[in-house]
């Protein structure tokens, strides 16, 4: 059996894959390259450029996966210590500190998940990299959404 802490943990794990699906895209002006070619080759040119910008060294990564990973580790180590004294106040320091840290990693976690409010949008740099992919192909970038 799964102990309460664990299934906390995996909650958050869960919540933060979740969240990975929900990426930004470009959005593309429908001029007369893009109708020329259409939907479908459009998505593929996107997959492309996006995988040509990763192969490049630009990472999709944000400032707001980084400060979901900085939330969770502050609330693991807040709750460890705030778990660690009430434990040993009641004669379990380590357990405590167990129970402390997984509680507060899911607060730091879910806090920064569901704190923005929306997925986190990409690295400029990795954006600037599909923007310029797409306009060389013939598209226009409106934004990212």
């Amino acid at each position: 059996m799964i102990s309460k802490p664990g299934r906390i943990v995996g909650l958050g794990i869960i919540l933060s894959g979740l969240s990975a699906c929900a990426t930004y895209q470009p959005v593309l002006y429908p001029n007369s390259y893009y109708q020329s070619v259409g939907k479908v080759a459009a998505e593929r040119d996107i997959r492309e450029c996006r995988q040509l910008a990763e192969s490049a060294g630009a990472r999709e990564g944000s400032g707001s996966t980084g400060n979901t990973a900085r939330r969770t580790a502050i609330g693991a180590g807040a709750g460890a210590a705030s778990g660690a004294v009430g434990g040993a106040i009641a004669g379990a320091a380590g357990r405590g500190a167990m129970v402390g840290a997984a509680s507060g990693a899911t607060w730091g976690l879910l806090s920064g998940l569901l704190g923005s409010g929306s997925a986190s949008q990409p690295a400029p740099a990795y954006m600037n990299f599909v923007n310029r992919c797409l306009r060389e192909k013939g598209y226009e970038v409106t934004g990212w959404q």
